[in-house]
């Protein structure tokens, strides 16, 4: 390993990356993670983002923009459509990753320190190791930053623009031309229509996160809570040590680079949290497609074929999505796709779209996993939210209430009337 000139730059580049990270950054170097990020799609090529590649973006984006007007009741939310090569992506998108990943990497470079530090130590040198342990807890740092790093990396050759994984990574609309063409290999579409499709969904992700304003946070918060309950399996963590050459630097970084050292702690709250994010994922993407299909209707002859491509694409996630999976603990995928659109088209059908749309209004209106069993039964609402029947009893309420009181006040007569007499 040491052989090779390239090699050594790269590790004598990581290590300066970990040394230069400043006190209080927290437990990832995101510096180091996304200079990993960007020399990982760069050794596959990252061509910038040409002129014409650009306009063409921009104006697919604009139009979708414009279409998308007849199909929703949110207004606009692109205002600075962009067109971005696999580096600017993930320049643009690190601080909601760093969000979302920060409370389970706090966690590992916790644990991965105490245990490295403590390896081979008795007890009594233990407690004089102090400088070790903060040597330790930076290569911990830099382990999962540069673990990190790769599936943001991996990441950034598969995605299509700001909004595939179903998150708010950017507040700017923006598709990638390289993710465009990724996609379109093998379809018999002309290009010009894959990127209005695609300019569409973008643009639909964008006015729902941009005009619904607890949806951002709502989603953050359940992969942030999920996050929390991942645990390091420390055992599986002091087995892989147990008889490492540490003089192996490529057979430590396999045994301290990935899955095996992640544990999902199947609580409760955990598991609400998942199905809570689920199920939002499912509504967000169900909501866009019915969304998509509604603009793209008689306007893009192939959108059914490519809404179908899209669905099948999101249901079965790739190689970048499984990356992310092992680094969070958990799989962003909208599982109950079909079922949510099905819903939405329900509410279309009765409330027209206005009454669709406002649904998004405030979460406790939105519907829950249960109500993807039964949408018909969603949009019938539930008996006991009949205006009829409240108004009934309220005058009953009312009617019980002015006979108690002439019963109070004719007792009170009486009373009054004895005490006279």
């Amino acid at each position: 390993m040491f052989g090779d000139p390239e090699q050594i730059a790269a590790a004598m580049r990581q290590f300066a990356d970990m040394l230069s990270a400043p006190p209080g950054s927290g437990p990832v170097n995101w510096d180091m993670a996304k200079n990993i990020a960007r020399h990982a799609v760069a050794a596959e090529g990252d061509p910038s983002v040409m002129e014409g590649e650009r306009r063409q973006i921009v104006d697919a984006l604009n139009l979708a923009d414009l279409w998308l007007n007849e199909a929703t009741a949110l207004p606009s939310g692109v205002s600075n459509p962009q067109a971005w090569s696999r580096s600017e992506w993930i320049e643009n998108t690190i601080p909601v990753w760093r969000q979302l990943c920060d409370p389970i990497a706090a966690r590992m470079v916790e644990t991965m320190s105490g245990t490295l530090g403590a390896a081979g130590l008795p007890a009594e040198a233990q407690a004089m190791a102090g400088p070790l342990m903060g040597m330790m807890k930076q290569m911990g740092g830099m382990m999962v930053g540069q673990q990190i790093g790769q599936a943001v990396g991996s990441l950034a050759r598969e995605v299509i623009g700001s909004s595939d994984i179903g998150l708010p990574l950017s507040g700017n609309a923006a598709l990638l031309p390289g993710g465009i063409a990724a996609f379109s290999e093998g379809l018999e579409t002309p290009g010009e229509e894959i990127r209005l499709y695609l300019a569409l969904r973008e643009a639909a992700h964008h006015r729902l996160f941009q005009h619904v304003p607890w949806l951002r946070a709502h989603l953050l918060g359940a992969v942030e809570e999920y996050a929390r309950g991942i645990t390091v399996d420390v055992s599986a963590l002091e087995e892989q040590l147990r008889g490492l050459d540490i003089n192996n630097p490529e057979q430590l970084q396999q045994a301290l680079s990935g899955g095996n050292l992640l544990k999902p702690e199947e609580t409760e709250r955990q598991k609400a949290a998942l199905s809570r994010l689920e199920t939002m994922l499912a509504l967000v993407e169900g909501w866009v497609g019915t969304v998509v299909d509604g603009a793209a209707d008689g306007k893009l002859p192939s959108s059914a074929a490519l809404a179908e491509t899209v669905r099948r694409r999101r249901a079965t996630g790739g190689p970048a999505e499984q990356t992310f999976a092992t680094l969070v603990g958990l799989e962003l995928r909208p599982r109950r796709l079909r079922e949510a659109a099905a819903l939405w088209q329900a509410l279309e059908a009765d409330r027209g779209v206005d009454g669709r749309d406002a649904v998004w209004s405030h979460p406790d209106l939105m519907p829950t996993a249960d109500d993807l069993d039964d949408p018909q039964g969603f949009v019938r609402g539930e008996p006991e939210f009949d205006l009829s029947g409240l108004e009934a009893s309220l005058r009953e309420s009312a009617t019980e209430q002015d006979e108690d009181g002439k019963d109070d006040k004719g007792d009170g007569g009486g009373e009054k009337g004895g005490e006279s007499a």
